[in-house]
Parts: structure tokens; C-alpha cells; sequence
């Protein structure tokens, strides 16, 4: 019979003052993760956070409508089954939240603590994302008072985050796998960094004041911009592959011109899998319909003259799908579609290809993940895939499994999430190998949802570790004009990507538009 496990013992401390809604939620995770008996404690601290809450209650009445944020503020009744007993035990974790740190726990205390940019505390958290975007998230650890190391960090994405308190709640969703992964790194004698120091600003009333007519006005001009256009306008963009000169060998979007996929304008078309089959070129791709705001599966054949068909639409489910990542194996070919409300990762079998698909198992389940990717490297398959937990962005959280065959069983990596990063965390199509070395597109959303493409080399691929380079960013430029660009592919013969362009619902200023940002327009 195995010995019993002794139940971790964990407290959590907070400011009154600071006592939102996120603070439970992370008790609970902690509890889950750990089976650890959980108590929080609220401490004084800073008095005058009246700036801060004005700001989050402005943001509540124009950006939120009133809807739950985990920035809100909760009363005590509802963490009395958490509070800190009397006669306190001996904490084994201690999760300290405070601007004031300067308690001296017993030596035998693990103490983890979020920094943002170097500081402590919500007050460092707000006012990083009120003056300079998403911070440099660390978790601290120490044994007691002893010296602080750094055993996780990450930067979150802001990608579908309103406001401060939007982007408060999207960090904080970060903060708390990151604590987990903090607590098993430490454990596990992990290489630690040491902590940054940085200056961190105060968020004034006059701050506010500036902030809110801006926040009002940006709020107006969005509300017209979803009127008058369809909000994004992804499309995809092809060329025959030639070879040294694909963006793969040159590192830039040069070397011959993009054309565009004509799309109906009241659909876009994005994610772009090219894929040769019997000597005939397909082109798989989102096929997203503005009206409902789902996604299908479309594929577009390129007959004789070189050129793509019409769209055909050849999966479909009752949820969203998108990322139509394509693998052949034994002579069967294999989609595994983005289909992250489904709580899945699918895999579907041709059955007559292109247009016939049937599901044939679920490779991971009870998961959101979004845009799996496969590679056999190594004498493994490698999946890898964006994952959230409901809350916060898209784009920063990679995890990893691997499996001795395509149908499994899939593993999860031991260091999942490897990485936390808006910038080079979020699969962005096909990954190669070239000059041995194996090579991944990621999207970078530091600035916005599919705002730009790394190139990433993936350094260190095992079991127990993952390590990658981002060595180029692409943005839109003059050989594919618009807003955006998140995605590259090809299969030797063609090659890929997509972006977005601002498409009017008018149609003639559509076309005029179209025009406008076409591939070598002047």
C-alpha cells in the first residue's frame, strides 16, 4: 500500500484592499494542482487606491456594460470558507500578492510571488498596462527570507482584453499557471534567473481623466468602424514556389508576387494549407461567413491553367473551425482543424478526397487549444498547440505533446506550458527543417491579434525541455499590402499566407479598397 501523501498546506496573501475576484479562482487552481489545503489571508497595505478603482469603474460602465471582471472587487463573505484559521499551521507554499513584502517567513517556506516588470502588488500591475502595455510577468521564489530567484515568467497577450481591467484579467489568467509551473520548477532544482528591478509609475487622477475621454472616443469610433466594415477581412495570399526564393530561404516576403484568393466579400477566407495529391494542387483554408461569424473548412483545386477553383466547402461542424492542418500518413490523408470550442483535438481521415471527411478519433480531449500542428521529428510525433482556460488571449500559451504514432497515446510535455508569450508562442502554420535544423512560423500578437509572422528555429526539442530562437519578424510591407499577417505554408509546389485588409460592406468601396491594397499596387 502506498503511503498517503501529506495534504500541502498553502496561504495566499492579499491586501484588503486588493481582495478581487481573481483570488479565489486561484486558490482553486492551487487546491486542484497541487491537493493542497488552500487559506487566504487579507493584510493591510496601501490606502489610497482611488485612482485605480475610478479607472476600472469608468471602464465598467463604457467598455464592459457591467459584465464580471476578475478585477472586481469581492467581499469577505466570499472567500469565510478559505479565511485563515486562528491557530494557523506551518505553510508549506505561501502565494504573497502584496506591494509590501517585507514579512520573514519560517526557512522551510516556499514563498512565490508575482512581480510585473520588476514591481509588486495591482497597483504595478495596472499601472504597467496603463502606460506601457502588457509587463514582464516573473514569478519569485524563496525558501523563507533567503534570496529571491526567478523560477517562471512570461508576457500574457492583450489580444482580446478591454481596457485595464480587461488586460488586469488576461495577465492574472497567466499569473496563475505561471505560479503553478513556478512551484514545480523550484522543486525540481531548475536553473532560476535572478530577478529584474524596474521603476514602476503611479496612475493619477489627471491620468485618468485624459484616459477616459479617450477610451469614450476610441469606443465610438470602434462602434462605427463594425457598422460600416467587416471587422477583420482576412484573405489569402498564393504563388507557385520557386525554389531560394520562398520566404523560408530569403527571410522576407520578396521573390515574386502574391496573388490574392478571391473571396465573396461577405465571407473571408484565412490559414491557407496548400497540399498536392495525385499530381493536382489544393488549397485548404478557414472559410468564415460574416453574417454568423463561423468558420468552416473550404478547399479551392487549381486546374489547368494553374489557377484556384471556387471555394468548396468540405467540413463543417457545429462549432467554429479554422487552421485546417493537414498530414498524410500510410497513404491516407489526415486534417486536424483548429476546433477549440469543442473542448477537442480531432482528427479527421479523407475518405474522398478533398471534399470527404469523416472523424476518426479525439487525440486530446478537455482542452481549448487552437491551431495543432504536427511534425514527426526525432522518432516522435510532436504536437503543438495554444491553450486557455477560458479567460485571457489566444496567442501566449504553448503546450506541447508527443506520441509514438499519429493516433497516440498523446503525452503531455512535462514543462507545459513551455512558453508564455504573445510574441512567438501561437503555431503559425507548417513548421520545416532546413540545413538540419528544425524551423517553426509562430504569430506574433504583441501588437494585436496576427499582427505579424516570426520565423523561430527550435533549438532544443525533448521530452523534458524546449528551447527556440524567434531570428526574423515579418509585418506587412509593400509585396503584401494591409494590416496584418499570421500565417505561412507551402508544399514545394505553392506557397502561402494570409493578412487582413479593411473591406467596407458597400461594395463599391469594397472594390475600390481592394485595389487600393492590392500586391504590387502603386
Amino acid at each position: 500500500m502506498k503511503p498517503r501523501q501529506k495534504t500541502v498546506a498553502a496561504l495566499i496573501v492579499v491586501e484588503a484592499g486588493a481582495l478581487a475576484r481573481w483570488v479565489p479562482l486561484l486558490a482553486n487552481r492551487l487546491a486542484r494542482d497541487w491537493g493542497a489545503d488552500v487559506r487566504i489571508r487579507l493584510a493591510g497595505g496601501p490606502s489610497d487606491n482611488s485612482a485605480l478603482m475610478t479607472l476600472l469603474s469608468l471602464e465598467r460602465m463604457v467598455l464592459h456594460r457591467s459584465r464580471p471582471r476578475w478585477s472586481d472587487r469581492i467581499d469577505r463573505a466570499e472567500i469565510a470558507d478559505r479565511a485563515e484559521a486562528d491557530a494557523a499551521p506551518a505553510y508549506d507554499v505561501v502565494v504573497d500578492l502584496r506591494h509590501d513584502t517585507a514579512e520573514i517567513w519560517p526557512a522551510d517556506t516556499l514563498v512565490l510571488q508575482p512581480r510585473f516588470n520588476g514591481a509588486t502588488g495591482e497597483a504595478a500591475l495596472a499601472a504597467a498596462l496603463f502606460f506601457g502595455g502588457t509587463p514582464y510577468v516573473e514569478i519569485s521564489a524563496a525558501r523563507g527570507d533567503g534570496d529571491a530567484r526567478i523560477a517562471a515568467s512570461g508576457m500574457a497577450s492583450l489580444e482580446a482584453a478591454e481596457g485595464v481591467g480587461g488586460a488586469m484579467e488576461a495577465v492574472w489568467s497567466r499569473v496563475i499557471p505561471l505560479i503553478v509551473k513556478a512551484h514545480n520548477i523550484f522543486g525540481a532544482s531548475a536553473q532560476l534567473a535572478d530577478p529584474a528591478s524596474r521603476d514602476v509609475r503611479q496612475i493619477s487622477t489627471a491620468n485618468i481623466a485624459r484616459y477616459g475621454a479617450r477610451t469614450v472616443a476610441q469606443a465610438a469610433a470602434r462602434a462605427a468602424y463594425r457598422l460600416c466594415c467587416h471587422a477583420p477581412h482576412w484573405r489569402v495570399g498564393w504563388r507557385r514556389a520557386v525554389e531560394g526564393s520562398d520566404v523560408w530561404s530569403r527571410h522576407d516576403l520578396g521573390g515574386g508576387q502574391w496573388q490574392v484568393l478571391t473571396d465573396p466579400g461577405d465571407h473571408f477566407y484565412a490559414d491557407p494549407f496548400p497540399f498536392s495529391r495525385a499530381g493536382q494542387d489544393y488549397l485548404f483554408f478557414e472559410d468564415l461567413d460574416h453574417k454568423t461569424g463561423k468558420g468552416v473548412i473550404s478547399v479551392a483545386a487549381f486546374g489547368d491553367g494553374g489557377e484556384p477553383g471556387d471555394a468548396q466547402v468540405v467540413l463543417e461542424e457545429p462549432w467554429h473551425l479554422s487552421y485546417p492542418f493537414l498530414i498524410e500518413e500510410e497513404g491516407e490523408v489526415y486534417m486536424i482543424p483548429e476546433a477549440s470550442l469543442s473542448g477537442e483535438i480531432s482528427i479527421y481521415r479523407a475518405t474522398a478526397f478533398p471534399s470527404g471527411w469523416r472523424k476518426e478519433a479525439v487525440l486530446v480531449s478537455g482542452v481549448e487549444a487552437a491551431d495543432a500542428t504536427v511534425i514527426r521529428h526525432g522518432g516522435r510525433y510532436w504536437m503543438f498547440a495554444v491553450v486557455r482556460d477560458g479567460v485571457g488571449g489566444y496567442s501566449d500559451t504553448l503546450a506541447i505533446w508527443h506520441a509514438q504514432a499519429l493516433f497516440g497515446p498523446w503525452k503531455p510535455h512535462s514543462g507545459n506550458p513551455l512558453l508564455v508569450d504573445d510574441r512567438c508562442a501561437r503555431p503559425a502554420g507548417n513548421m520545416v527543417v532546413r540545413a538540419g535544423a528544425l524551423w517553426r512560423p509562430v504569430q506574433d500578437c504583441r501588437n494585436g491579434y496576427g499582427a505579424a509572422l516570426g520565423l523561430a528555429r527550435v533549438d532544443r526539442l525533448t521530452t523534458r525541455s524546449f528551447g527556440q530562437t524567434v531570428e526574423t519578424v515579418l509585418r506587412p510591407c509593400a509585396e503584401w499590402p494591409g494590416r496584418k499577417l499570421h500565417t505561412l505554408n507551402g508544399n514545394g509546389r505553392i506557397e502561402t499566407i494570409d493578412g487582413s485588409v479593411i473591406r467596407p460592406k458597400m461594395k463599391l468601396l469594397a472594390g475600390f479598397v481592394e485595389n487600393r491594397f492590392a500586391p504590387g499596387a502603386q
